[in-house]
Formats: C-alpha cells, structure tokens, sequence
C-alpha cells in the first residue's frame, strides 16, 4: 500500500499545492488562459504522439476493445444525463451536468497516472480511450446543446460545425498522426523528437497545478444535491461498469482491462468546468464537482490502484 500511495500522492499533491497556491497567493487568473493553450496545444498533444507513435499498429486495431470501453461510457452518460434532467429539468443543464458523471480526467491526469501504475504497456489503451471517449462527448455535447438551444444555423450546418471540432481537435490530431507514425514506421529527427519529449515531461505537472489553481479560482457558495449523485456514479458506477463490461464482452488482455479501470475511475474533468463556462449553464455546480471528485478520488482512485497493482481486479466479477 506504501508504494500505491508513492505513486499516486505526487499527483495529488500538485493538484493541491495549486489549490492552495490558487487560495492564498492574489494573481490574476487571466495567466491561465496561456497555461491551458501550452498544455492542450503542446504538451499534451506532444505526449500522446509520442505515446502512439511508439506503440505497435497492431495493438491499435483492437476494435472490440474500443467499442466495449466507448460503450461503457456511454451507459455511464446516459444515466447520468437521466439523473440530471429529473432534478434539473432543463436540456442545457442536464447535458453539462451528465459530464460530471462520466467526463473523467483523461487528459490530465489520465497518462500520466497509468503509465506510472502499469507501464509502458498501458500506452495503447490509454491513447485509443481519450481518443474515442474525446469523440463521444465532442460530438454529443454540441449536439444536444444546438437541440436545448435551436439557432438559425440548420441541422446541417451545426453538424458541421461539431465535426470541424472534432477533426481540429489537437488532441485528435496528435493521435491521428501518431497512429500513422506507427503504421509506417516513422521516427521524427532526434532535434523534434527531444523537443517533443520536454513537452511530453510537462504535461502532467502543468497540467494537474493548473488544475488545482482553476479550482481553488472558482470558491463554492453551496453545492447542489445532484452533484454528490453526479461524483459517485463517475467515482464508483463507471469503473464498476468498465470492468464488468469488459469481462462480459472479453477476454482482453488483463493489462488493457487494468488499464481501462482506472482510467474509468479518474475524478470529473477540469473539462466540465471549461464547456459550463463555454455554454453559460451549470457553472457553479460544475466547479463543484470537479472539487468534490477531485477531494473524493484520493481514496477512491488509490483504492483502484492498489487492486490493479495488486491484481484483484478480475476477483471482483466472479
């Protein structure tokens, strides 16, 4: 249990040495802004290629593995979406709600904790759940918000507008290129594959810190009740489903099943919080719950960890 909690405490300690530094020390938050470009428009995207383009093709074209975990998140969305629309009863705010319950921390602090848990061989499910898990919620989201809130643009033109943001996704781009780096072989010149490797170190510490700061930028007045319901389905009911699911539908390789729990059972996304403010809708509570399961997951998560470390995960399903 001592080396589960080595591993997983530096990545909460700077999430709250964020928190704490985002409490105490009067900085504009507008800083942040550059923060966010430099960790989803470099480092991350430098991170998941560099993850991608040194894994194996084959191990890419698990298609019952992508269907079986995207579908998992799926179920998860959906009851979700039908807690928060019996006690919201308004389209907008259910759909940013649902994210709470199955929008977990896949980008931040999902590869970094992995790899660090299970290896180098955790790459490659890593790169295809944030890649088609990135597509789900891209793809429904602004679609059930052109249906919560009609424009004048047509159900043509919103559908395109979704799929342009989805295909210049950076995120999706890296893992684009990054597969196709791995399908033909290619290896970048030593000069961008260091450059791409500094950025690759950074993403995770600049990413949780400013998580922690974003956060503690964003002070709670009261936490409505739906978000406690929210934070357990994605904390406990998401990791539950994958692991069923995927030894329903299996058998996958224990490592990938491993994997694919623990990226379930990650807290809400910082996300949540960035597409309340970007569609104006359930701001505070989506604040709320990115603290709260943030709060929560060190108990959580580092329960996960020490049944994925210590193999007990397949115990649980028989």
């Amino acid at each position: 249990m001592i080396d589960v909690l080595n591993l997983a405490l530096p990545y909460f300690g700077l999430i709250f040495l964020g928190y704490a530094c985002g409490r105490f020390q009067e900085i504009p938050d507008n800083g942040l802004a550059w923060m966010d470009f430099f960790i989803l428009y470099m480092a991350l995207p430098a991170l998941f290629y560099r993850i991608l383009a040194k894994t194996p093709f084959e191990q890419l074209n698990n298609v019952p593995f992508i269907v079986t975990t995207t579908l998992g998140t799926f179920l998860v969305l959906a009851l979700s979406f039908a807690v928060a629309l019996a006690i919201r009863r308004d389209l907008a705010q259910a759909t940013i709600a649902a994210l709470a319950g199955a929008y977990g921390n896949i980008g931040y602090m999902g590869p970094g904790l992995a790899l660090a848990t299970l290896g180098a061989q955790a790459a490659a499910p890593v790169a295809l759940i944030f890649c088609f898990e990135t597509l789900l919620f891209f793809s429904l989201v602004p679609f059930l918000m052109a249906i919560a809130r009609p424009t004048s643009k047509g159900l043509g033109a919103t559908a395109l507008e979704v799929a342009r943001k989805i295909l210049l996704h950076p995120l999706v781009i890296a893992t684009a290129l990054g597969v196709a780096s791995a399908a033909l072989h290619f290896e970048p010149p030593v000069a961008l594959d260091r450059l791409m490797q500094f950025l690759q170190s950074a993403a995770a510490p600049c990413a949780l810190f400013t998580l922690g700061v974003t956060v503690a930028l964003r002070p709670l007045t009261r936490v409505p009740w739906e978000v406690p319901v929210l934070v357990l389905i994605k904390l406990a009911v998401h990791p539950v489903a994958a692991l069923v699911l995927l030894t329903l539908l299996g058998p996958f390789d224990p490592s990938w099943v491993a994997t694919a729990v623990l990226m379930a059972a990650l807290p809400p996304a910082l996300n949540v919080f960035v597409l309340a403010r970007q569609y104006e809708s359930w701001i505070e509570p989506a604040s709320g719950s990115v603290l709260l399961g943030t709060l929560l997951s060190v108990g959580t998560l580092t329960t996960v960890m020490w049944l994925v470390q210590h193999g007990a995960l397949p115990a649980l399903v028989r």
